[in-house]
């Protein structure tokens, strides 16, 4: 019996880890967001890294790839543990919005003297570093996609456009959060993880859509195993990610702090609409 279609675990967990730690870079280069944020990721995609490697020797070798892997893990395992070490000097621009912020409500309230910056001298972490796991990351996905055969350069793009589309939801959901953690955070992060996300969708749809790709899907000419329904599911999620994009930005217009909470609760449906987008095509299409 003919083998269903098959979906490369090791390339996806390396996409995601690798477009995680990118747009990470993005919000840590501002300088604004605590460096418990930066943690958080580093943690979470240096172990998402590691699993990569691990399916990629277990199941379906690519020793580039494979390599890479381990290097985005080891590179993001540093990174984080250069953040922690140099964590009481903190971050400029957090630390004076985070004393605006509460002196405001000092000064709003009545109920405290004036406040001080609280300054620890030191070498603050420079966000540089968090460009290093990324870059072994995208050598590592531009050789899953060259040596997948078929049309190469297609499937390199497609795999590239999808780390960045997986990780920009990704983390523009839990940036959403981190406004929980930080008050007085402005909304410019958010909105450019949001911007991001908005500008890399039609890349994404585009490219599963070029021939061959998921038009010869909802044509019939490449049979998804059920009869067509995975196609018109990998329309609905794709329509709807774009949805949930704009009617995120939308909310974020609003000056009510509740708005934020609602962005981000949007944006963990985006997560399962976006991951459907890419995987069902990866799936479909065997990229």
């Amino acid at each position: 019996m003919a083998a269903g279609p098959q979906l490369d675990a090791a390339t996806v967990l390396l996409q995601w880890a690798t477009g995680g730690l990118l747009f990470c870079w993005v919000t840590t280069r501002r300088r604004e967001v605590g460096s418990g944020y930066g943690w958080l990721l580093r943690a979470s995609y240096s172990a998402i890294a590691a699993l990569a490697a691990i399916a990629g020797y277990g199941w379906a070798s690519d020793p580039i790839r494979d390599a890479a892997s381990i290097g985005v893990a080891a590179v993001a395992a540093f990174t984080l543990s250069l953040s922690v070490v140099r964590r009481r000097v903190g971050v400029s621009a957090e630390k004076t919005l985070q004393h605006e912020f509460t002196q405001a409500n000092v000064d709003w309230t009545e109920t405290g003297p004036n406040l001080h910056h609280d300054d620890h001298s030191g070498t603050e972490f420079d966000p540089r570093w968090d460009l290093g796991a990324p870059i072994i990351g995208l050598i590592g996905l531009i050789a899953a996609g060259l040596s997948g055969g078929g049309n190469e350069l297609l499937q390199t793009a497609r795999i590239l456009v999808g780390a960045a589309f997986l990780g920009a939801v990704t983390d523009a959901m839990l940036l959403g959060h981190w406004y929980l953690v930080q008050p007085g955070l402005r909304r410019e992060p958010l909105l450019e993880q949001v911007s991001w996300l908005g500008k890399i969708w039609p890349l994404e749809v585009s490219l599963l859509l070029f021939p061959t790709g998921m038009w010869s899907v909802l044509s019939g000419a490449i049979d998804d195993g059920y009869g067509g329904m995975l196609g018109w599911f990998w329309v609905a999620c794709a329509l709807m990610t774009i949805v949930l994009i704009l009617v995120t930005r939308a909310a974020l217009r609003e000056r009510q702090y509740a708005a934020v909470m609602a962005a981000t609760g949007l944006l963990y449906l985006a997560i399962l609409t976006a991951f459907g987008t890419d995987l069902i095509a990866r799936l479909v299409l065997e990229i």
